[in-house]
């Protein structure tokens, strides 16, 4: 196990094909931003349970981005949508938005392992979820166990290597509106940098920069801090 931040000056070996879970998200549209307009991507294959209009449905031309309509309950395990290079998984909710702890565990345990388990037999070599401060399958908190379990999880699928970013309270814009979220978000840049609130662009620059590095191997797993202590982001 290491804590990693690939230099973003790297040079991966050859062009890779991602498979991006939770585009349409805070974390995985910041992702879908950074792989859009780097060279290192072959294509960026976007799986969703409804179109978004983010992506184009369908190979097209140099459109890199493409986005592929799938039912998380019942993926077609044999579809060469699964024929990649890396996934990187930023699904996510609340047990608020979900509906109910039930719900949560399904969006935030089964399908990350689900998706990362068929990628996995088609040959993909690199799996980096966005986890969360605290994760722990032992945590009092049903969200962390959570958490903690998918990461337990995660860890017996034999991927070569395996990166885990376990960030703070996110700072982005959402859709969706989480009042207690908010608040913690706002008072958390006054906490210590292992707990401060951190951007949804540091997130996913981490996810981004860990996969096409091409540097690491093994399990990798960047704390809170690890994020706040990255160089500067290039605008």
């Amino acid at each position: 196990m290491s804590t990693s931040f690939a230099s973003s000056q790297s040079t991966a070996p050859r062009k890779q094909t991602i498979l991006l879970l939770g585009g349409t998200g805070l974390v995985g549209s910041a992702c879908l931003r950074l792989l859009a307009r780097d060279d290192r991507v072959r294509e960026i294959r976007m799986l969703v349970r409804r179109a978004s209009g983010s992506a184009v449905t369908g190979s097209t031309g140099g459109n890199r981005v493409v986005e592929h309509v799938i039912d998380y309950d019942w993926p077609d395990a044999d579809s060469d949508i699964f024929d990649v290079d890396s996934v990187i998984c930023a699904l996510g909710t609340t047990i608020r938005t979900a509906g109910s702890q039930a719900a949560f565990r399904k969006v935030d345990y089964e399908y990350p392992l689900r998706i990362a388990g068929i990628a996995r037999r088609h040959g993909a070599s690199h799996f980096a979820i966005v986890s969360a401060i605290g994760a722990d399958p032992q945590a009092r908190t049903f969200y962390s166990r959570v958490k903690g379990n998918v990461e337990q999880s995660l860890r017996k699928l034999d991927y070569p290597v395996l990166t885990i970013v376990r960030p703070s309270f996110l700072m982005g814009e959402r859709n969706e509106s989480r009042p207690l979220e908010s608040i913690a978000r706002r008072l958390g840049v006054y906490l210590p940098p292992k707990w401060r609130s951190i951007s949804v662009e540091r997130v996913a620059r981490a996810l981004v920069t860990e996969v096409l590095s091409g540097d690491t191997r093994g399990i990798n797993i960047i704390e809170n801090d690890a994020l706040h202590d990255a160089p500067p982001l290039c605008r």
